[in-house]
């Protein structure tokens, strides 16, 4: 039941097999929601038990501001953040090879299904073939947040992490805010 989530999805059906890695590329690539509710359920048993996870790590990162209710971001009145607060949980993110590695491809070639085989889903992030040194990090819409976006771009050894929400111009602001920066 978990899989079966409105919004983006990395095509996950009842019964196929697929690892953490390849639940992680289906959510930085494709948004799939269903992959962020896979991975919950097995790391943390359940959604909610998940979610609590999420906020103690949020609250590891001083991320003062930010409540974790689904773990794909999508819409809970209860579920919420800032651009201050999601610019520290990308710092911390792209300390990971891993992380840094999936969010900077603007295709991810992975393997999944039953049973797997190999398919290639594309990065929603536009910028990865549109800015120089874009390294990602991540895109997000719900009607009621509108266009959301951590980008993050590396120039002369210096690393930029900029956030925008609600944001209908999200592509050339962070373009404009990256050079500026």
């Amino acid at each position: 039941d978990d899989i079966r989530v409105e919004g983006s999805s990395m095509g996950l059906l009842p019964g196929d097999e697929v690892s953490l890695y390849d639940l992680a590329g289906g959510m930085l690539s494709a948004s799939g929601n269903d992959a962020a509710n896979a991975a919950a359920v097995r790391i943390g048993g359940d959604l909610s038990s998940f979610a609590q996870m999420m906020n103690d790590r949020a609250a590891s990162l001083s991320m003062e501001d930010t409540h974790f209710v689904t773990p794909s971001g999508l819409h809970d009145d209860g579920h919420y953040s800032t651009a201050k607060d999601l610019a520290l949980l990308a710092r911390e993110a792209l300390q990971n090879p891993m992380f840094r590695s999936l969010c900077s491809q603007s295709h991810v070639t992975l393997y999944y299904g039953n049973p797997p085989y190999y398919r290639t889903l594309m990065n929603h992030n536009r910028l990865l073939s549109s800015y120089e040194g874009c390294i990602g990090v991540k895109t997000g819409y719900t009607k009621t947040a509108g266009r959301c976006l951590v980008s993050a771009a590396e120039r002369d050894g210096v690393t930029l992490i900029c956030v925008t929400l609600s944001a209908p111009n999200d592509w050339e602001d962070h373009k404009a805010l990256l050079d500026r920066g």
